[in-house]
């Protein structure tokens, strides 16, 4: 039996959780949160926890199982929590300020980038220590949005310019050997 799809899933204060034909709706202080799974996974609210059971030992429901298990956390903790990625700026000249709920990138081109974030998705910028912030209760969604903004300039490897998580680590390269003699 899946390891993470055994454990039930705790559901905080504030939280209530509604488990129909089964489809999981999530509803917390940060927003709300609604996905349909397939009936390979039973789910059920037993005593203010979330439990997946699966009736088959399949390899396709043994996958589904600590998948919607782990689903239906990060929709949780999503709705009572939140989720949120933090980008690094590297470079001169690169720099983003927000303008309204919108974020504006310099990042070297042209022109600045302006970035206006979806339904459920918020920015916050430190100009100081050259990072942003993005945050929202859907951690597919954080994810998504951090990596396409990611991509706009993602970190060369031999200046170490552009965009990249805090703490990543950029593998550099040696430039060009220069004359010798």
């Amino acid at each position: 039996m899946s390891r993470i799809g055994r454990m039930p899933v705790p559901v905080p204060k504030g939280v209530q959780v509604e488990v129909k034909d089964n489809t999981v709706r999530v509803k917390g202080p940060k927003g709300e949160l609604s996905r349909a799974f397939p009936t390979a996974v039973a789910i059920e609210m037993k005593d203010g926890v979330v439990v997946v059971s699966r009736d088959s030992d399949e390899r396709r429901v043994r996958a589904l199982h600590g998948t919607a298990r782990a689903l239906i956390n990060n929709m949780v903790v999503g709705v009572s929590t939140g989720f949120s990625k933090t980008l690094q700026i590297e470079g001169v000249g690169y720099r983003a300020e927000k303008k309204g709920k919108d974020l504006i990138l310099s990042l070297g081109f042209s022109h600045p980038v302006p970035i206006p974030p979806p339904p459920g998705i918020e920015f916050t910028v430190d100009e100081k220590a050259k990072t942003f912030t993005i945050s929202g209760y859907d951690r597919e969604q954080v994810g998504q949005v951090t990596a396409d903004i990611r991509k706009l300039r993602p970190p060369e490897p031999y200046k170490g310019k552009g965009l990249r998580f805090v703490g990543e680590r950029i593998r550099r390269k040696a430039g060009k050997a220069g004359k010798v003699g």
